[in-house]
């Protein structure tokens, strides 16, 4: 079955592809070619499966790249969604690592603690 990639995650690597069936199929990163990756609105071939949660793409196989397609439309608004999704998981990461130094101050409440019994 052939179908178009409707969106997929590079960094969770994972997504769906909306395929010719009107059918929305879920494929995770191991069902691609090794060093294949996926964008939005590229054309894949894939062999449909009925997973335990739900249809989902194996054997995916890039037929054509979206960016080669010639939709100027959709890869515009694609480019548009990717530039939001690319900026989302980066203010993700920055409280996670702003989480690591609010785990120093805890040390500094046990001088403080100290303090007293000094008394």
């Amino acid at each position: 079955m052939e179908g178009t990639v409707k969106f997929f995650n590079q960094k969770k690597g994972f997504g769906f592809v909306h395929g010719d069936d009107e059918k929305d199929y879920f494929v995770h990163f191991t069902a691609l070619p090794q060093g294949v990756f996926l964008r939005d609105n590229d054309r894949v071939s894939f062999d449909p499966v009925e997973g335990d949660r739900g249809l989902k793409a194996e054997n995916v196989q890039l037929l054509e790249k979206g960016s080669d397609r010639g939709d100027e439309e959709a890869p515009a608004e694609d480019a548009e969604e990717q530039t939001q999704e690319e900026e989302a998981p980066q203010e993700e990461e920055a409280p996670a690592e702003e989480e690591a130094p609010a785990e120093e101050p805890a040390p500094a409440e046990e001088p403080a603690e100290e303090e007293p019994k000094a008394e």
